[in-house]
């Protein structure tokens, strides 16, 4: 008889790679590689997988974008990057972000993603089923807001489990609805719309709807943008709090976040979220391959070498 394990959890420090995956998305979107959807502002399958191409140390799950999906729009929400023919390009503030300090350009993203993001983030949970209808979801503006709040409440350089988390944000009043009422409530569902109601007593715990939108800020926003070191497993079976949901038996897992463990926040974080006025990040190794960048007088961009993928840690 076999015992079968838990898989192996992975801790990632996200400050440096933020730096580099900044520059090098930047630069995609001043080669033209980055085909956007006008009505979305989401990518192209292909341009995500452009993206994840390029990330420093790739992203974090290989199969599936959270960093290689979430970078577009949090350049498009900062106004470092514009639709122009179909395609992403450099605003004049993403152009100078090229030869800027990294950290300011990722405090900026930050701050604006919070304030005036180009999607509502539980979207990207799709097993939960209904959001489309008509006066379902409350506003996300105030739910990110108040994600933000308890980031910027976490002790600094201490571990914080995420169940810690969402007891923090209950006990401190740090809580909000993800449906607008308790009408909505009943349209969201899993699997059936009749059966897999989440309107039933019991099937729409806080872990289930308000935890689910934190974990998809956190893990595909702020540890994108190298706020906050992670340490994460596999989505799959790593959460059982929808299981007793009909059809939560049928499911691996909620949602892509599910991996999520605990978060620890960097000295970026202190900076982005207003907590220090200056910042001293981690220094970022310098990659050789793309070095050779010149920004013109007229703002366009070369890269002398040719655009390559930056450095990439062995598995």
């Amino acid at each position: 008889m076999t015992t079968e394990q838990a898989p192996r959890s992975t801790v990632r420090c996200t400050e440096q790679e933020a730096q580099a995956n900044l520059l090098a998305v930047l630069q995609l979107c001043a080669a033209g590689k980055l085909r956007c959807s006008q009505t979305t502002h989401r990518l192209s399958a292909a341009a995500v997988t452009a993206v994840a191409e390029i990330l420093q140390d790739g992203d974090f799950y290989p199969a599936d974008p959270i960093a290689a999906f979430a970078w577009p729009l949090l350049l498009q929400a900062g106004g470092l990057a514009e639709l122009a023919s179909g395609k992403l390009a450099l605003t004049t503030r993403g152009r100078a972000a090229l030869t800027e300090p990294p950290h300011d350009a990722l405090r900026l993203l930050w701050q604006r993603w919070l304030n005036r993001a180009v999607l509502d983030e539980f979207s990207r949970i799709e097993e939960i089923k209904g959001q489309r209808a008509a006066a379902v979801l409350s506003a996300a503006g105030p739910r990110r807001k108040t994600v933000g709040e308890a980031l910027a409440a976490c002790a600094p350089g201490q571990w914080t489990q995420v169940d810690d988390l969402f007891a923090a944000m209950r006990k401190s009043g740090l809580d909000f609805t993800i449906a607008r009422s308790d009408r909505a409530l009943w349209k969201l569902y899993l699997q059936d719309p009749q059966y897999g109601s989440l309107g039933y007593d019991g099937f729409h715990d806080w872990p289930l709807l308000q935890g689910r939108y934190t974990l998809a800020v956190l893990f595909e926003y702020a540890a994108t943008l190298g706020l906050i070191d992670i340490e994460y497993v596999p989505p799959v079976g790593a959460r059982e709090d929808y299981c007793d949901n009909w059809g939560g038996d049928d499911l691996d897992q909620l949602s892509r976040y599910d991996g999520l463990l605990a978060l620890r926040l960097n000295p970026l974080s202190a900076y982005a979220t207003g907590r220090a006025s200056v910042c001293i990040p981690a220094s970022a190794p310098v990659d050789t391959d793309c070095r050779s960048v010149k920004v013109l007088p007229n703002f366009d961009i070369v890269a002398l070498d040719g655009l390559r993928p930056t450095r990439r840690s062995a598995p």
